[in-house]
């Protein structure tokens, strides 16, 4: 049973967003549960604010109560930050979806927490935003910033940290703090902006951010690769980096993702031939399809320039995430590692996951140029953390992290003492003490309170 609140506290917080956005039993069910089903809470309530000024009174209120919040956007996260796994109120910030014009002349637009990425994409014809998510059309701009989302055109433009001009957040005791300005040059102070992308709603409740836009790519051209193995997919993906202009992004599979996907999905074989390891390179620009078709040298390959064919092409690589589902509840692990080290981790991490539980299912995928690979298990085994043992240790050997793109939250919270030193956790405690004091931001995610 979730902690019941005070009544006086629920009608304290209906007074401040309405009393059809203060949400208690049966209708907090569909924020309840993240998006994997893994990670499960019962929340006492679920509060709606609908701007800034509101998710400072609510903050305020619960500062005040000493009752601990978990801010939540899109709720499409995988490790579990998003979830009440401790019967949290649940902060939806759904609602704060206002969408500022562009500003064309900076290139940039400021957006509200609760803004989906493919909203910001589409708010000027000639832009586009830098990070593409597979999870796009319900992933929020708060979100992606709180867990500094990556995806698949990191290696052309950054992840979501670097996609940043301006912040507004609203902290635990419900200051307001905002600098939206969106200056290039802006050296008057502490950067708390980059501080809160990747806190993972540990330090303060992001309510807009102010984002840099990109040039629309206009020419693309998508071509699928067949490899015998992960170390030529790495080694076509560096000639690539090195020799095709307009790259934006370089993802890979492995065969057994794709045969899930044949036989329980219906998608076709991309090639004549099946491969063991696939690669997915897209460019944009004049020169495109053939220093493309140069990478690709003699590796049979499928090519694509229309929306419909590339789109095709893409279902491949964006649908991976769904073959391990068909087979169970999957843990989901993304790890990276430095470029040296790739080949080694997406043909290695398979035999490190059997040697902790032979009968488990491994798919990987993920991204060649930045060095990250997506560890998709459904175990056999209890899940026990015997995965994250044997997966997490062996990405510390090759020098890597245990987290690439989607947070520690509440999965990997016990395994950050192989990523981050004692004196670097101490500080992350004391940033944390400093912004929350009261200790009620997501209380159990990252470095727990």
């Amino acid at each position: 049973m979730p902690r019941a609140l005070p009544q006086a506290l629920l009608r304290d917080l209906a007074a401040v967003v309405g009393a059809p956005h203060v949400l208690t039993g049966d209708a907090t069910a569909g924020y309840a549960v993240d998006w994997t089903g893994r990670f499960r809470g019962d929340p006492p309530a679920v509060v709606r604010p609908r701007d800034t000024a509101q998710v400072a009174g609510v903050l305020a209120l619960c500062s005040g109560a000493r009752v601990p919040v978990v801010p939540q956007g899109g709720n499409t996260g995988l490790v579990g930050g998003g979830a009440p796994l401790h019967g949290e109120v649940v902060l939806s910030l759904a609602r704060l979806d206002w969408l500022g014009p562009p500003d064309l002349e900076a290139a940039q637009v400021t957006a509200g927490a609760g803004v989906t990425l493919s909203q910001v994409a589409a708010a000027a014809p000639a832009l586009d935003l830098g990070v593409l998510i597979a999870s796009r059309d319900s992933a929020t701009v708060g979100g992606a910033v709180a867990t500094n989302a990556g995806g698949l055109r990191v290696l052309r433009y950054g992840p979501m940290r670097a996609q940043l001009r301006g912040l507004e957040a609203v902290l635990a005791d419900g200051t307001v703090v905002s600098h939206l300005s969106g200056l290039v040059k802006d050296n008057t102070g502490y950067d708390y902006p980059s501080l809160l992308a990747g806190s993972e709603g540990t330090l303060a409740v992001i309510t807009r951010a102010r984002l840099r836009l990109v040039p629309r790519a206009r020419d693309l051209v998508t071509v699928l690769g067949g490899f015998s193995s992960p170390g030529e997919v790495h080694a076509a993906a560096r000639a690539a980096t090195a020799g095709v202009r307009g790259l934006l992004s370089a993802e890979f599979f492995t065969a057994a993702g794709l045969d899930l996907l044949v036989s329980r999905a219906g998608l076709t074989l991309p090639l004549p031939a099946p491969a063991p390891a696939y690669l997915l390179l897209e460019a944009d620009g004049p020169g495109a399809l053939d220093e493309l078709a140069a990478v690709a040298g003699d590796h049979p390959a499928a090519v694509a320039q229309s929306a419909a064919d590339r789109a095709r092409l893409w279902a491949y690589r964006e649908r991976q995430p769904e073959a391990a589902g068909f087979l169970g509840v999957p843990l989901k692990l993304d790890v990276s590692v430095p470029a040296a080290h790739w080949a080694e981790l997406a043909a290695g991490v398979a035999g490190v996951v059997a040697g902790a539980d032979p009968g488990a299912t491994v798919i990987t995928f993920g991204h060649v140029a930045d060095g990250n690979v997506h560890v998709n298990i459904v175990p056999a085994a209890p899940p026990d953390g015997r995965h994250e043992d044997a997966v997490f240790s062996f990405v510390t050997s090759l020098d890597g992290s245990i987290s690439a793109e989607h947070g520690i939250g509440a999965l990997k919270a016990r395994w950050l003492p192989l990523a981050r030193s004692a004196a670097e956790r101490e500080l992350f405690a004391r940033i944390r003490g400093a912004l929350d004091p009261a200790g009620i931001l997501n209380p159990h995610v990252l470095v727990p309170r």
